[in-house]
């Protein structure tokens, strides 16, 4: 038998998510490198998704804490949908995918893992990518580490800042 190693999945296994803060909110003096975020503007961010379903899977938010789409300001929503689109190109450029999966999962009904502030998921998807591993096994396989992938969407994504 062949043996898959994915140690980081283990941190989300044992982690006691009651409780704990809103990943896309601010922590105190935490670096958005810890926290994975590529890109920032002052009304919405980029990062990466720290258990993602594929490789490269962004996650873009707004920075104000809200679960409702209905609520957003026209401006948050035209920023993040901006950042929506340069992400795809970015993805694009980087990593030369086939497609993309784009959406948000709305509600705890709807599947949304993190149900108080609300997010678009980009999941870049490559001709193949769907193996007998998630399927058979229930694994994903992801074939860079986080920290690698940060720092190569991180040059891409520094270019917007210019």
């Amino acid at each position: 038998m062949e043996h898959l190693w994915a140690p980081w999945r283990m941190d989300y296994i044992l982690s006691n998510r009651k409780g704990r803060k809103c990943i896309f909110c601010p922590a105190a003096k935490q670096a958005d490198e810890k926290r994975l975020i590529v890109h920032r503007t002052s009304l919405s961010l980029v990062m990466l998704n720290r258990y993602p379903y594929s490789y490269a899977h962004l996650m873009i938010a707004p920075v104000r804490h809200v679960h409702d789409v209905s609520k957003l300001k026209v401006e948050e929503m035209k920023d993040i949908l901006y950042n929506l689109g340069q992400s795809i190109n970015i993805l694009k450029e980087a990593f030369c995918p086939n497609g993309f999966n784009v959406g948000m999962n709305l509600g705890r009904v709807g599947g949304a893992g993190i149900l108080y502030h609300l997010h678009f998921h980009v999941i870049p998807r490559w001709k193949g990518d769907m193996n007998f591993m998630p399927m058979l096994a229930e694994v994903r396989v992801i074939p860079e580490h986080l920290k690698k992938t940060y720092n190569k969407l991180r040059l891409y994504f520094k270019k917007l800042e210019n």
